[in-house]
């Protein structure tokens, strides 16, 4: 769900200068697992290794600070930087979900239609200013603000979704994912059959977290519960042991195509 060569308006050097990476099939794959791990490493993280909710979310928060002050200020594209933020905002992001469903009692109903609201506002506000929302073209430090604000606010919105299909309406964990995988199929066919391509890259990134999310009860709760009860220990290093592998073939790539343009 990415525009063709043909239509991408920007140059070779302007895509090189982009400061994320290029919408692949590794890119959905690291988006998907991501999300997984986000949902079961706040999890393991706050039950399994006895951190508790309020220090797992301060230790998540701080962490997250700092890689996206890191990512913010380097001059292109790294994955290793970017994927680790994106990683630490599906943490977050779950978490942020978490505190206002358990913690403060707000109806899921309520924060999937806030954090919708929300995130249409950063998308008309990123129009206005920028009247581009390509992921193609995030050259400059404005526009990178915005599309961290819509990354951070997808995840939430993701997570309150997700947990609002599977618990408040019933779907459960494997119906739950069989759904959200459903959607981001016909998402991917609207954009072969030539829908927008920003719209569907948008959509397809939104539904890839409830998706995620759903896939990681799936694997990590107890079979009592409708999961495979494989543990959310397990599920993380299975899934970060993949996203280090993927995300270490794409630096290696950029490292090639770096010494080419030199």
């Amino acid at each position: 769900m990415t525009p063709s060569r043909a239509t991408d308006p920007a140059t070779p050097l302007r895509r090189f200068m982009n400061k994320v990476p290029e919408v692949t099939l590794a890119f959905w794959i690291i988006k998907i697992m991501s999300t997984t791990v986000g949902e079961t490493g706040a999890d393991f993280l706050a039950v399994n290794a006895g951190w508790g909710q309020g220090v797992t979310r301060t230790v998540m928060a701080a962490l997250l600070a700092m890689a996206l002050l890191w990512q913010l200020r380097t001059r292109r594209y790294t994955p290793w930087i970017y994927w680790l933020t994106v990683v630490l905002v599906s943490v977050v992001g779950t978490q942020i979900t978490d505190l206002l469903t358990d913690g403060l009692g707000v109806s899921l109903y309520v924060s999937t239609s806030v954090f919708a609201a929300l995130l249409a506002l950063i998308f008309a506000v990123w129009w206005r200013v920028e009247r581009s929302l390509s992921i193609h073209e995030i050259v400059s430090p404005r526009r990178e603000w915005f599309y961290w604000g819509a990354i951070l606010c997808t995840f939430a919105l993701g997570t309150a979704a997700g947990d609002l299909a599977t618990e408040a309406l019933g779907l459960g964990f494997t119906w739950g994912a069989v759904a959200f995988g459903s959607m981001i199929a016909l998402t991917c066919l609207a954009w072969r059959l030539g829908g927008n391509a920003v719209l569907t890259f948008w959509i397809g990134y939104i539904l890839t977290r409830p998706f995620g999310a759903a896939l990681g009860d799936l694997l990590t709760q107890a079979p009592t519960y409708g999961g495979l009860g494989l543990g959310a220990m397990r599920t993380s290093a299975l899934f970060l042991t993949v996203i280090v592998l993927l995300v270490a073939l794409a630096q290696r790539s950029l490292g090639r195509r770096t010494a080419a343009l030199a």
